[in-house]
């Protein structure tokens, strides 16, 4: 097979992707988890540098964060999936209707679970730094969620 063949082959990988939404529903995963892992970097970098931690630290905290971020990936998505029937309901999707009060009970639990996973994470990150880097470390890992979500901006003093 030539080189040409080969390329033209490979572009039309993503447009027979397209047309199943089984190849959307993969390719968003795909996006998910590519943006969970650079926010994960975003988040290692950031603390390292705040709270001085050396390269064999940040590699320790770095897997911690990966623990965490599987524990809280099916979490997400349940909180996703409850807001799609939710858009759908608001729109009058006659199936989705029906589905309403369970998707919002399923977000806020989902929601509930993941503060929970946020606690326990600051908790299991905090066990043996001094007072003072605890509280930078709570307010690192509050800009770091707030700015993902695109809501939280500390104040200027």
């Amino acid at each position: 097979m030539t080189t040409r063949m080969a390329v033209m082959l490979l572009a039309l990988v993503p447009l027979v992707a397209a047309a199943s939404p089984s190849g959307r529903e993969a390719r968003a995963e795909e996006r998910m988890e590519h943006a969970e892992k650079r926010h994960r970097l975003r988040q290692v970098l950031e603390l390292s540098d705040v709270l001085g931690l050396n390269n064999a630290q940040a590699l320790k905290l770095e897997e911690t964060l990966r623990k965490f971020d599987e524990r809280r990936r099916p979490l997400r998505k349940q909180v996703r999936e409850s807001a799609r029937i939710l858009h759908r309901a608001s729109r009058g999707d006659s199936e989705a209707l029906s589905q309403v009060d369970a998707a919002a009970l399923g977000a806020f639990e989902a929601r509930e679970r993941i503060a929970a996973l946020d606690k326990e994470l600051y908790q299991t990150l905090a066990k043996d730094l001094p007072q003072e880097k605890r509280a930078t470390l709570a307010l690192t890992l509050a800009r770091s969620e707030g700015r993902k979500k695109g809501k939280w901006e500390p104040e200027k003093d």
